[in-house]
């Protein structure tokens, strides 16, 4: 199935436009708008990598209070900030510093810093000893509380979105819920600074990446520059109105479906036209749990699977080498 707007491509890519859809239609609709979802989800993450999301159960001003907090923290003494390091995570928890991380292969560090949420979990609880623990700024007290509840809200979109690619996947309906049941999933809370003086300009808030889980949500930042790499080899930017979530494709999904749903490679560049301010981003990365397999689906495999059988733990420890975030 193509779009009109997909049938165009070819003849001219500035037609191209990630596509928007409303949550509500899936979780509120007719058998017939759920069916319409489902098909439109497939679709846009085949053809893009990428859907936007409206009429989702994330509330606006939860996120306008979110990115409150995050200035507020981001506005802390670099010292302070660097006191929440646990590199004995793997920084997937509490604070990683402004030039730590770098796309893979990349030879520059990307121009960002950020803070990791991870997912709690009761005493006695089998991974309790797995998940590093979380970290919180005792200079922000709302921070924990604040960032919880939205690790929560994101993840409860993101099992719909997977709960609905279960059809077209041709898997059992809980086959999602059950891999990502207590999943090592993360909440990145990003800052990309003012591009400093004298930097490398090879540099880039974000070299072009693609993401390492499941599926990505990413409510919408407060300021441009997320770009996708389109199937002609393009960058297409991807402009989403404020308080929706973008969707995106990780590798582990795409490793699943054989690249049926591909893991599409994106980047977020630096202020354009002399607009060099703070930019702010909260993406959602959902991942499995460790002991999940990341295996081939019958209904994607084709004329043989591309890749080998793989835990969600390992592969996780793989990519975080590769980016610099463990050694």
């Amino acid at each position: 199935m193509r779009t009109t707007e997909t049938a165009s491509h070819s003849e001219n890519s500035t037609l191209r436009k990630v596509p928007t859809l409303s949550l509500a239609s899936y979780t509120q609709g007719s058998d017939a708008d759920r069916a319409k979802f489902i098909d439109n989800l497939f679709v846009g993450l085949k053809e893009y990598g990428f859907i936007i999301l409206k009429d989702h159960n994330v509330k606006a001003e939860a996120l306008h209070k979110a990115y409150e907090l995050l200035q507020k923290f981001y506005a802390l003494p670099t010292e302070v900030k660097k006191s929440y390091i646990s590199p004995k995570a793997g920084f997937q928890r509490g604070y990683t510093p402004f030039g730590q991380e770098h796309a893979k292969d990349s030879p520059v560090m990307d121009l960002k810093e950020f803070w990791h949420v991870g997912r709690e979990l009761p005493e006695g609880h089998s991974l309790k000893t797995v998940y590093p623990e979380n970290v919180w700024p005792a200079e922000v007290p709302e921070f924990k509380q604040h960032f919880l509840s939205l690790f929560s809200a994101l993840e409860e979109a993101g099992k719909v979105m997977l709960e609905a690619l279960t059809m077209p996947l041709e898997v059992d309906k809980d086959f999602f819920a059950r891999m990502t049941q207590d999943g090592n999933s993360i909440l990145r809370l990003l800052h990309y600074p003012p591009i400093p003086e004298g930097v490398d300009p090879r540099c880039v808030r974000a070299a072009a990446h693609e993401d390492i889980n499941f599926i990505t949500i990413l409510p919408a930042a407060t300021a441009s520059g997320l770009q996708l790499k389109d199937r002609d080899g393009t960058w297409l930017d991807i402009e989403s109105e404020p308080d929706t979530l973008i969707v995106d494709v990780g590798d582990m999904l795409a490793r699943l479906t054989n690249d049926v749903l591909p893991s599409t490679t994106h980047r977020v560049i630096n202020p354009q036209d002399g607009k060099n301010q703070s930019r702010y981003s909260m993406p959602f990365f959902m991942h499995p749990h460790p002991q999940a397999m990341l295996s081939c689906l019958p209904s994607c495999k084709g004329t043989g699977a591309k890749y080998p059988d793989i835990t969600g733990h390992d592969f996780l420890m793989q990519r975080l080498r590769e980016i610099g975030l463990i050694k």
